[in-house]
């Protein structure tokens, strides 16, 4: 396992790099991973053009209603390289969110995902997106992937995990933390 200092885009080669050494020790071929730009995508692709990578990206909204963060021809450009691109609503989010905003208080998704940020925001991420992918049929039902988040821009998380499908969540299982931070929020200068 890998500890980066502190979270952020300047461990995204160190991520990726530690990712595929450990998918060729297991013999792992699909990587769920974060990205808004396709950057970190086309960062392993470097690496490696022989994984199954499936991108997965915030829903349209997350930014504002209506948006999406995705550019049209990143999305394109991602695809015609043979990358499935996943834009859904967020595992820990969603209604739950929707129910919050309008009336207060704290619900259970936002409680799963609080208590995986102690792990740090790419671990939560790397966790939410893996069943995300699971739901949308784009990664396989049963076998370990490998899968990347970020605190932000970039990777700084990666996990070997078995995923499972929303309504059976707690059956997941992170088989190993590849890397992470040491520290898990970025400290302003």
């Amino acid at each position: 396992m890998f500890y980066w200092e502190s979270p952020g885009p300047e461990n995204t080669l160190a991520t990726l790099n530690a990712s595929i050494q450990r998918a060729r020790q297991l013999n792992i071929n699909d990587f769920v991973v974060a990205s808004l730009s396709g950057e970190t995508i086309l960062q392993l692709l470097q690496l490696d053009q022989h994984l199954t990578i499936t991108c997965v990206t915030h829903h349209v909204g997350f930014k504002g209603p209506g948006i999406d963060e995705m550019k049209r021809e990143d999305r394109k450009m991602l695809e015609s390289r043979g990358i499935r691109v996943l834009t859904t609503t967020h595992l820990f989010a969603g209604v739950d969110r929707g129910i919050r905003n309008h009336f207060g208080g704290v619900y259970p998704a936002e409680i799963i995902a609080s208590t995986l940020r102690i792990f740090g925001q790419g671990v939560k991420v790397a966790v939410e997106i893996a069943s995300m992918a699971l739901d949308a049929g784009m990664i396989p039902y049963g076998q370990d992937v490998i899968s990347i988040g970020g605190s932000g821009r970039g990777a700084d998380a990666a996990i070997v995990i078995a995923p499972a499908h929303s309504q059976h969540f707690f059956q997941t299982e992170v088989k190993e933390m590849i890397c992470m931070p040491r520290v898990k929020k970025r400290r302003e200068n």
